[in-house]
């Protein structure tokens, strides 16, 4: 009590206790209580209080509170051990969204029907023409400013450029190729000849991931697809069968060409940071 006021406060010793964090139980416990509901206490509880102190708790206490809160996949990335700053890149890859696994599923859909009506006793063609251009179109979207909402943030991030394009092609790899492979799954009647698509996906896509520091990752993606495409059309037209890239020798070429385009990748990897500074100085 102070005075002859009859009504209890903290005493000016517990508020600067209080104040430095060193008011321990049970004085803690009223002094919290009082608090809420005293103004004057408050008020005193100020006066005595560190105005740096004070600044410095607010600023972090705003800062929590205005942080991202991390998702389920960013979480579960952290939990098996990846660093913070890499699985908040990897989560926000933009071709890991629900619209973009929504359009994945609506053409392999459209694919298994063509195949499943055109039951030609050869091969699911549209199926397998189609099935690697999904992981390579999911590469090309997940990395650069006109497509990827964390550009910027991961142009400051302590990861290396080519570090993170690997992540996120290894990202996309992974949830294209379980896609395909699901859908794969509804073609049993055509065996191994299902899965042909396997290494002409690793095979278009490495070569995607080399011409991206000369051309960047939507141009190389594209002249990848085109060139894909061609070669289907010049294959169809001289074969009335299975198409060539989908024969054992077409299966052979595929796997030396994703080979050949890894060795390269490692031999360029050092050009993806400095075509990445330059795509950012110029987009500033």
């Amino acid at each position: 009590m102070s005075g002859n006021d009859t009504t209890w406060h903290v005493p000016e010793d517990d508020l600067r206790a209080y104040a430095r964090g060193e008011l321990t139980a049970p004085r803690l416990w009223s002094a919290d209580t009082h608090l809420a509901a005293c103004a004057r206490c408050r008020a005193a509880l100020a006066e005595v209080t560190d105005p740096v102190a004070l600044e410095e708790g607010w600023a972090r206490l705003d800062a929590e509170l205005d942080a991202p809160r991390p998702g389920f996949v960013e979480s579960l990335l952290v939990r098996i051990g990846v660093a913070d700053h890499t699985a908040r890149l990897l989560a926000a890859t933009p071709v890991l969204r629900r619209a973009w696994l929504v359009a994945v599923v609506a053409v392999l859909m459209t694919a298994l029907a063509a195949a499943t009506a055109l039951r030609s006793g050869q091969s699911p063609t549209l199926f397998l023409a189609l099935a690697p251009l999904l992981p390579l179109a999911g590469v090309a979207l997940s990395y650069g400013p006109a497509l990827d909402p964390t550009y910027e943030m991961a142009v400051v991030s302590p990861t290396h450029g080519f570090r993170l394009l690997m992540i996120r092609t290894v990202a996309v790899l992974a949830t294209g190729t379980a896609l395909d492979g699901l859908a794969t799954l509804a073609l049993p009647s055509y065996g191994l000849r299902a899965v042909a698509w396997l290494l002409p996906a690793l095979a278009l896509t490495g070569l995607a991931l080399a011409l991206t520091p000369r051309l960047g990752p939507v141009a190389a993606a594209a002249v990848v697809g085109g060139a894909w495409a061609g070669l289907l059309l010049v294959a169809d037209s001289r074969t009335e069968g299975i198409l060539a890239p989908f024969t054992a020798a077409g299966q052979g070429v595929a796997a030396a060409v994703a080979l050949l385009t890894a060795g390269l990748l490692y031999a360029v990897r050092d050009r993806f940071d400095s075509s990445t500074a330059s795509t950012h100085r110029s987009a500033a």
